[in-house]
């Protein structure tokens, strides 16, 4: 895996990534940036919650049950003093589909966690995972 990251100016970089893919990032105005793009730590933090969504939508229709939707709010707390790692990172899954069996659900989170999202477990090394489920049911 690669990625290359570009300064374009004042605290404003580009990504590239090995796949071709470009992402903007930028600092806060107080530390010279624009505001125009995420931070970097927030872009960390929006791996984990894509990382971990593919992973239970993908064990979900493996298992051939009827998911239509899944959503992941993530809330990530910080050191206060440098370097600001992630302590603590709450992940919301709001899981939409018809006849889900929540301990399914809750099984194809746990999977994630433990065994397949990289980014989550990796970010696990020195922050406080939280795991929350909601389920809705459509006809």
């Amino acid at each position: 895996m690669e990625c290359t990251i570009k300064w374009v100016d004042g605290m404003t970089f580009l990504a590239e990534t090995g796949t071709g893919h470009v992402v903007a990032m930028d600092g806060a105005p107080d530390a010279g940036g624009r505001n125009l793009a995420p931070r970097p730590m927030e872009m960390m933090l929006a791996g984990a919650g894509g990382c971990t969504a593919f992973d239970v939508v993908l064990i979900l229709q493996r298992g051939r049950h009827d998911v239509r939707n899944c959503e992941v709010k993530l809330v990530a707390e910080r050191a206060e003093t440098d370097p600001k790692v992630f302590t603590r990172i709450t992940f919301h899954f709001t899981v939409t589909g018809k006849g889900l069996k929540r301990e399914v659900v809750e099984r194809a989170v746990h999977l994630s966690a433990e065994k397949y999202c990289s980014a989550s477990i990796m970010l696990a090394k020195t922050a406080e995972m939280v795991h929350e489920v909601t389920i809705v049911d459509v006809e």
